[in-house]
């Protein structure tokens, strides 16, 4: 099995495009998607991001922070998932309710480096 993670992407947030009614579906349908891929035993974790924060940038003794400003597309959400391969992560993040109720959703999915191969190190989890 190898991880992934998914980084759900959109113009716009859904709390403010969509109608009370349709938000609502639209939050029912994630839980319903969140809890099937938990009973399958695919899901890690998976969250909604807070759109504030900060950019922390330069090295010691000249750090930098800045206001976070996610411009015209915004970050909202994440998964970490656990499946055979990339093509099984691509048919389940097709079947996401982003893409029903936010037509502009574009998903992220990137396989996790669980292994630095020229020194042999294996990054960190909770398996670990």
């Amino acid at each position: 099995m190898k991880e992934f993670m998914f980084f759900i992407r959109k113009n716009r947030n859904s709390k403010e495009t969509l109608s009370t009614d349709q938000f609502q579906k639209f939050l029912k349908g994630c839980e319903t998607f969140i809890g099937k891929l938990k009973n399958e035993g695919k899901l890690i974790s998976a969250q909604p991001i807070y759109r504030e924060g900060k950019i922390i940038s330069g090295k010691a003794g000249s750090w930098k922070e800045a206001p976070f400003d996610e411009g015209k597309e915004i970050l909202g959400v994440y998964y970490h998932i656990l499946v055979k391969d990339l093509e099984e992560a691509i048919l389940i993040a097709k079947s996401n309710p982003e893409f029903e109720f936010n037509s502009d959703t574009r998903i992220e999915v990137r396989p996790i480096k669980m292994k630095e191969e020229s020194t042999g190190f294996e990054y960190p989890t909770e398996k670990t």
